[in-house]
């Protein structure tokens, strides 16, 4: 009996799929710009977003979003013009955001299990509208990843020849931070806040090892996330595991062994490469 004859997991997988995707599509934008570790902050944010969401009985998905976004337009502003580093902004949010999400979900009527949901993911509790929102945020975030693939890469490589060359790296900037939010709340559905930036990074990390081009190393994280988010669901319930955690350790153990056969390849190749034969040094001539 296939366990996906259920419509939960149907949702749970088609969910994941789509974050699978999205998540190392937007990644390797922030890796390059060194800002690997920016979702945990906005996850944390988005935190506070559902503890208000469950405090004032609103929906907990649509406040995560509203404040995920504005965490993230504030870390931009704050690395753009602020005297505070970036570095230290991520760390205040990631604090502040998290701490500010326990006590207001401590404030309301929800549980404790509600909580853990957000913080450890709860795929398959995805509803039909849960999946229609992510199918919508995840796919809004994919083609704009790609469609607009070449002025991203340019502004985040370097900003001011991007800027010298007329793109609108303000605009592109605060888009960057808008996507990254929407990716956060809607993979926290799947990975859980403590897990989204593994989604993000992991895939991505995984690409460099064989790759050269930023086109390739795209599409090859985004197929690394793609196979680890639907292994990851599979063998959840197969193994009766969490899915989030199943998703990330499958990308962990990718990266692992893509990571041990590239250095292999590379010691086989090098042994094999015969040595550039040593430069006889000219004889000296002696003028009588």
């Amino acid at each position: 009996m296939s366990l996906f004859q259920y419509d939960f997991m149907l949702r749970a997988l088609v969910g994941a799929l789509i974050i699978g995707l999205a998540a190392p599509a937007l990644g390797i934008y922030l890796v390059q710009r060194r800002l690997a570790l920016i979702g945990d902050g906005i996850g944390h944010v988005a935190l506070t977003g559902v503890g208000a969401g469950l405090l004032f009985n609103q929906s907990p998905v649509l406040m995560a979003v509203a404040a995920a976004a504005l965490g993230a337009v504030v870390i931009e502003l704050v690395r753009a013009r602020g005297r505070t580093s970036g570095d230290l902004a991520l760390a205040l949010l990631f604090y502040g955001g998290i701490a500010g999400g326990v006590m207001l979900v401590g404030l309301s009527d929800a549980s404790s299990a509600n909580l853990n949901a957000y913080l450890f993911g709860a795929l398959t509790t995805t509803s039909r509208t849960d999946l229609i929102t992510i199918a919508v945020l995840g796919v809004a975030v994919l083609v704009a990843m790609v469609a607009l693939r070449p002025a991203l890469f340019a502004v985040c490589h370097d900003e001011e020849y991007a800027r010298v060359s007329g793109l609108p790296v303000r605009t592109l900037n605060l888009l960057l931070a808008v996507t990254t939010a929407v990716t956060v709340t809607i993979a926290m559905r799947a990975v859980g806040v403590l897990l989204i930036s593994a989604l993000m990074v992991v895939p991505v990390a995984t690409a460099q090892q064989v790759t050269r081009g930023f086109r390739s190393t795209m599409a090859m994280a985004m197929t690394v996330g793609l196979l680890a988010a639907g292994s990851g669901v599979w063998v959840a319930a197969v193994a009766d595991t969490a899915p989030g955690a199943s998703v990330v350790v499958l990308a962990i153990a990718s990266f692992l062994v893509v990571a041990v056969g590239a250095a292999a390849w590379r010691t086989v190749r090098r042994r094999r490469t015969p040595a550039a034969p040593a430069q006889a040094e000219p004889h000296e001539v002696v003028l009588s």
